[in-house]
């Protein structure tokens, strides 16, 4: 288990060693805009394994990812809709995670059982950071087990998993709740979490009608 200074000389080693760590397969605690995250490369099958091994996630439960830039999501999903692109161009990046139709060639524990996969474009430097220097997608669930508080610090998140996680990437204190708003654009607009962007300003956008 390796952790790293905030300062800004060691925030580049951190993130290079934190990006090396995903793409051998490690899991990585992360800060992102709401809460800590837990990170794997989403494109590594016994990495994801391990994550919902070490949450203890419930089967079948979808895993959303991280990306870095449009291009990133593109080789994730099948289709944008008009709807979602009109979201992601508003909101993106920041707190809202968009369910979309996911590749085939998706792992399912990724997809969970509808075919679809929640994708968001953070607006926390050090998360996006980390997903450019990976390259590909990184997972987003919460770093905590399932059923306890989303972690607030990295302190928090190691006394949950403790030498489980490979690297943890401190960022300082993050704001919590609201989390992330989480929405399904893959036809109408069905919110599936209302966090830190309302329903109200959600249908305001599509409007196309001020607040």
């Amino acid at each position: 288990m390796l952790d790293c200074s905030n300062s800004a000389t060691a925030e580049a080693a951190a993130l290079a060693a934190a990006a090396g760590a995903l793409a051998d397969g490690g899991l990585v605690v992360y800060p992102t805009e709401t809460v800590y995250g837990l990170g794997a490369d989403a494109s590594n099958p016994r990495a994801l394994e391990r994550l919902v091994a070490v949450k203890g996630r419930e089967p079948g439960k979808p895993i959303s990812v991280l990306v870095s830039d449009l291009r990133m999501l593109g080789d994730l999903v099948s289709e944008v809709p008009p709807l979602a692109a009109r979201l992601l161009r508003r909101f993106w990046p920041g707190p809202l995670t968009i369910v979309l139709a996911a590749r085939a060639t998706l792992s399912p524990l990724l997809t969970g059982d509808d075919g679809g996969i929640g994708v968001r474009l953070s607006s926390h430097a050090t998360a996006t950071a980390l997903v450019r220097a990976l390259g590909r997608a990184v997972t987003a669930p919460s770093a905590n087990p399932a059923g306890q508080p989303p972690p607030l610090t990295v302190h928090d998140a190691r006394a949950y998993f403790g030498p489980r996680v490979d690297f943890y990437l401190d960022g300082g204190p993050v704001r919590g709740e609201p989390a992330s708003t989480v929405v399904d654009a893959r036809a109408e607009l069905q919110v599936i979490r209302e966090g830190a962007i309302s329903r109200a300003t959600l249908l305001a956008a599509l409007s196309g009608k001020p607040w």
